[in-house]
């Protein structure tokens, strides 16, 4: 694709990222046929090739308007594209570029301006979201349908292990699954602990980043990176931790591009690049035991439909992994038809384009069931949340069945 960006990009780092961005898409619009929202709306500025040409446009000078700025705001940012495409082209990064230099151009509606202030300064803090979480809670059974599909009933988050072993990890709590599903975490310690792993959480350690880098807000979100790295810099400097785990896939995927995204900073790059390094979704970490799982755990005789994560099959390209775990455990674990597209949750977007989420969601919903399993597993806290709120099948985290299949010894 040729390209003439414009001189307030030009020669820049964004500029000059962006422009061998454009230059690999050679157009053949294979994107086209795994985007969720151009399979919904079924126009071509709905899909990557489009959403391509608009970035262009606006990077090389055109005018920017409000149509530009929807078009962008309805991609799930999925990067389900990123997987088709046969000419590698990081689409995902090009829509962060382009998204930027929109938001500087086209003014927001009051209404949608206070959307995104509260939502990238409550969703990161976890006090503010778990006050705001517990709240509702208390308060569901006056709120609308609407809003009590959003609000996940409160879970017990059981014990936490508390032995020492010689082999340690680090784990990221986040901002929001502490709350929403606190046993994620735990299960996650029990079961490593079980395996000779000791899990660490590092209190200041807070928020990936991703919330606010999704809602264009870069800046807020690079010093949620670098107070992350400086929170764990000291185990990772003394080396005293072999990984850092994510049970989340989406702040897997953020985490693992801090290299990336804080390269420009020449106090963090190193540091960030050797964070990144060390990180492991959770489903890369649990392979090495599967052998003394399949020895020790008490196989969970049930059928599971599981749904991966887009941040995990497409952000980080992790395929197969958590079904080799579960069948360790002796789950008969199956994919439904469609799986390699989005459920619609896409971390803000349930709540920024509540009517493309809701379809998403009950499509794949119906993919799920037919599959006639009994449980429903995914390895991202805002995908399970998601899915639960439209069915009455439990949705959790698949290592809650893994812990499940320990504890019951």
């Amino acid at each position: 694709m040729q390209t003439n960006l414009a001189d307030f990009i030009r020669n820049t780092r964004e500029g000059e990222e962006a422009e061998a961005i454009l230059r690999a898409c050679v157009h053949c619009g294979f994107c086209t046929a795994t985007c969720p929202t151009y399979q919904l709306l079924g126009d071509e500025l709905d899909g990557p090739r489009g959403r391509i040409y608009l970035i262009k446009q606006v990077l090389e000078g055109a005018a920017v308007t409000s149509k530009t700025q929807l078009h962008l705001d309805r991609c799930l940012t999925c990067r389900n594209c990123e997987t088709t495409c046969p000419s590698g082209v990081r689409y995902g990064r090009l829509l962060d570029i382009g998204r930027q230099v929109v938001e500087r151009r086209v003014a927001r509606t009051p209404v949608e301006r206070i959307k995104r202030w509260v939502l990238k300064e409550a969703l990161p803090r976890q006090g503010v979201f778990n006050a705001a979480l517990r709240a509702g809670q208390l308060l569901r059974p006056l709120l609308s349908p609407a809003l009590q599909d959003k609000i996940p009933a409160r879970q017990r988050a059981g014990t936490l292990p508390g032995r020492e072993h010689a082999r340690k990890m680090l784990a990221l709590a986040g901002c929001t699954q502490p709350a929403m599903a606190p046993n994620i975490h735990n299960a996650t310690a029990r079961v490593l602990d079980a395996l000779g792993v000791q899990l660490i959480v590092v209190n200041k350690a807070g928020c990936c980043g991703a919330v606010r880098h999704h809602l264009n807000d870069q800046q807020a979100a690079f010093e949620d990176m670098r107070r992350n790295i400086d929170a764990w810099w000291p185990y990772v400097e003394r080396g005293e931790v072999e990984a850092i785990v994510m049970t989340a896939s989406g702040c897997g995927v953020t985490v693992k591009e801090y290299g990336h995204l804080l390269a420009h900073d020449e106090a963090y790059a190193g540091k960030a690049a050797r964070i990144a390094a060390l990180t492991r979704d959770l489903s890369e970490v649990m392979p090495e035991f599967e052998e003394e799982l399949a020895r020790r755990a008490v196989a969970v005789s049930e059928r599971v439909a599981y749904h991966p994560p887009c941040t995990l099959q497409h952000g980080q390209q992790i395929r197969g992994k958590v079904e080799g775990v579960l069948r360790a455990v002796g789950v008969d674990v199956v994919l439904c038809a469609d799986s390699h597209l989005c459920c619609g949750s896409a971390g803000t977007y349930s709540l920024l384009q509540p009517e493309l989420s809701l379809q998403l969601r009950d499509r794949k919903l119906a993919a799920l069931t037919d599959t006639g399993a009994t449980t429903i597993v995914s390895a991202n806290v805002g995908c399970s949340a998601h899915l639960q709120s439209g069915t009455q099948v439990p949705v959790v985290h698949w290592i809650e069945l893994i812990d499940r299949a320990l504890t019951e010894i």
